[in-house]
């Protein structure tokens, strides 16, 4: 741990320049500090190099996003010139994230998680509101089911398999739980098979770049690859909403830079946020050239009006272009999904960090189960929930619309949690300047911080209508009622009901087996000043402990 942060956590736990508790201190204490404590003794293991950062950030950039993104992002923007600006544009939006998050994790630098732990630290009041709304809408919506099913699809491609829905769904849950069955059982063998996956994705994208610079050079069949760049800005949309979606549609692309953070405090370094700074500005920068070589390339060897109408198939185009039908159809289908299969493990990897950390807030039933690391060592409660969750939606498919208003619906609580980031980096640097605490090490700009916040903005389609055949906002709407939930569930379970049964609702610290550390969320009664004063009751597990015999007055 690092020294800055160990005064912090003294600050807040009361222990000496030594290190040294309180003598009260036991197995079970209450909790001082906001959000979940620290574990000192690294529970989960130090396994994450910068090399392995690197590619757990890479492996999720890599999904299916640059493979079918680029044809509906130029038949939005309607020009060459504008669609390969904002394939420069979004990944500096992209670096403004993670300025951000460079900031938040040199405060924080002992804490796995990412957003969870942010959050946590910056809106400590009203208390627990913020972590039950987002553990309510980040555990509901962990699911990975979309790159479990584009795995099905093309690996039954690729092996000339006929595509049935069953056949689909049963290879695609079993991606997922045999994916699930390594993460549990080792992450030191999950985090070796992302970087042996990351690096033969990585490998491909280079591939295809080179691909791109030899038809530039006229090394293919490709017969004229430069007309699409001749007036590369002509019919170029005014629409504000189309600019507005294709820049969601890029940033899409991008998804998974933050990805090391999850795991912070299992980076191998004497300084993991600066380990974590170094593989976000590695990761990010080599894909975000990746990605607009191989649009250039695209752009090359396709003509606009067939890329504008591929849909989501514009790679199919380019392989069958430049090496011809057989290699679009046999090579494309193992390359994407060798992609997905890479971006499901390091998925897994990060939310059950995210998921684990909400545990550890003591909102969750079960809290110090799902915290535990029993019986391998790994997050084995948290993978357990995704894989469940994602099984459903794999099993429950929704109807036609469903699905995308599924995606949009998630979306929208992840843009409100996201912004709230934004502004937290602002109240944590008021607060930590008025407790009299030093700067945190890494300061982002704050017109860094205001331009993470610039792919947030969302304008009405034209008619209303967008990429459903319902109301274009049904989503926004949803997803407000979401966090409205949130609300009613926080004032209902937090408020009401305890100012109904006389008692208030107190963190208390868990040390668990393995250095395992948790909040729990227990009654403490204000009635009858007798026994009743230490009567305790675990919340969520529907059980009483028994009265002590020598009643003691409530800590």
């Amino acid at each position: 741990m690092s020294r800055y942060y160990e005064a912090d956590e003294r600050a807040f736990e009361g222990e000496d320049e030594n290190g040294a508790a309180d003598a009260s201190s036991s197995s079970t204490a209450p909790a001082q500090q906001p959000g979940a404590p620290v574990e000192r003794s690294h529970p989960l293991g130090r396994h994450v190099t910068l090399t392995t950062a690197v590619f757990l950030n890479c492996s999720q950039m890599i999904g299916v996003g640059v493979f079918s993104v680029p044809g509906v992002v130029l038949k939005g923007t309607q020009s060459v010139g504008l669609a390969l600006l904002l394939w420069l544009l979004v990944p500096c939006i992209s670096f403004a994230g993670l300025t951000l998050y460079n900031e938040y994790s040199s405060m924080f630098p002992d804490r796995s998680g990412g957003e969870v732990v942010f959050l946590e630290q910056a809106y400590p009041r009203p208390r627990f509101f913020v972590p039950i709304s987002f553990a309510i809408t980040a555990i509901l919506l962990s699911f990975s089911a979309t790159a479990s099913i584009v795995f099905a699809q093309y690996t039954l491609n690729a092996l000339d398999i006929e595509r049935t829905p069953f056949r689909q769904n049963a290879l695609a849950v079993t991606i997922v739980c045999l994916s699930a069955c390594s993460v549990i059982l080792s992450t030191k063998f999950s985090l070796k098979a992302v970087n042996a996956i990351t690096f033969v994705k990585v490998l491909t994208l280079v591939f295809l770049a080179l691909a791109g610079i030899a038809v530039l050079l006229g090394l293919t069949p490709v017969e004229d690859p430069y007309v699409n760049f001749k007036h590369p800005f002509d019919g170029s949309t005014t629409s504000v909403n189309s600019i507005a979606l294709a820049i969601v549609k890029v940033n899409f692309s991008f998804v998974g830079w933050s990805n090391t953070f999850t795991v912070l405090s299992e980076i191998k370094s004497k300084d993991p946020a600066r380990t974590a700074r170094r593989a976000g500005y590695i990761s990010l920068g080599l894909i975000s050239a990746l990605f607009f070589l191989i649009n250039v390339a695209y752009i090359a060897a396709v003509p606009k009006d067939e890329i504008e109408n591929s849909g989501q198939l514009v790679a199919a185009l380019f392989f069958d272009r430049v090496f011809g039908q057989t290699a679009a159809r046999k090579v494309l289908p193992v390359m994407i999904a060798l992609s997905c299969l890479g971006n499901i493990l390091a998925v897994q990897v990060g939310r059950a960090r995210v998921i684990r950390e909400i545990a550890r807030q003591g909102i969750l039933p079960f809290a110090d189960v799902i915290a535990s690391i029993k019986p391998f060592g790994t997050p084995a409660g948290p993978v357990l929930i995704q894989v469940g969750l994602t099984i459903f939606v794999l099993l429950a498919p929704p109807a036609e619309d469903a699905f995308a208003f599924l995606l949009d619906l998630a979306s929208y609580p992840s843009l409100i949690f996201s912004a709230a980031t934004a502004v937290g980096i602002w109240i944590l640097r008021a607060r930590r300047e008025k407790a009299g605490l030093a700067p945190a090490p890494f300061k982002a700009w704050n017109l860094v911080v205001w331009a993470d916040r610039g792919h947030d903005a969302r304008v009405p389609p034209p008619g209303g209508q967008g990429d459903v055949s319902f109301w274009y906002a049904t989503y926004c709407v949803a997803g407000l009622g979401v966090l409205a939930f949130c609300a009613l569930y926080y004032y209902v379970w937090i408020r009401l009901l305890p100012r109904l049964g006389g008692y208030e609702i107190v963190q208390e610290t868990k040390e668990l087996d393995g250095g395992v550390r948790t909040n729990v969320l227990v009654r403490r009664y204000k009635t009858r000043q007798s026994v009743r004063d230490t009567e305790r009751s675990p919340l969520l597990l529907g059980r009483v402990d028994p009265e002590p015999p020598n009643p003691r007055p409530c800590t």
